[in-house]
């Protein structure tokens, strides 16, 4: 689907009673989107962390959490943990490069610059890289997560904002 210029990105916080669609939309953008960079078995292993209910309660009660809406559907989502981590950024499988994302980073972005964050970091997969690399975050050596024994590369990736806080 694609976004009309009619249609408006809404961004507020995401609640708790949200989540079936927040996991759903999760695991159908991690199925869709993410096979051109993980086999199948790495792609069951991350949407099994659906499963996780403390992780994802955590995400809505202890994160700045929002979910980005287009005629009150969540196309999106997105937390920042302790003011400086992007811990989720998802968009629908059905609404990706039409600035979603975009408009979500940027939330937390302005979130963290608020709480006087001077650094911004992120464990990015290897399909989400080519957006956040035009977000300017340095890379930093590629590592592994999810699950044991497999894993899913993924590369840890942060920003330095130039703030001069005393203007």
């Amino acid at each position: 689907m694609y976004l009309s210029l009619y249609m408006e990105i809404s961004i507020r916080k995401g609640i708790l009673s949200e989540l079936p669609q927040i996991k759903e939309l999760f695991a159908g953008t991690i199925t869709s989107i993410c096979q051109i960079d993980y086999n199948t078995e790495q792609i069951e292993v991350w949407k099994s962390s659906i499963n996780n209910v403390d992780r994802w309660n955590n995400l809505i009660i202890n994160q700045y959490f929002i979910v980005a809406e287009i005629d009150k559907e969540i196309v999106g989502f997105a937390s920042l943990d302790h003011g400086n981590y992007i811990d989720m950024l998802y968009v629908h499988k059905d609404f990706q490069r039409q600035g979603i994302a975009q408009r979500l980073y940027d939330h937390l972005e302005h979130k963290s610059k608020y709480l006087n964050i001077e650094t911004l970091t992120a464990d990015v997969s290897k399909t989400a890289k080519p957006f956040l690399n035009v977000m300017v975050l340095q890379q930093l050596p590629d590592r592994c997560k999810f699950g044991q024994p497999l894993k899913l590369s993924i590369t840890k990736c942060k920003r330095l904002f130039n703030i001069n806080w005393s203007s």
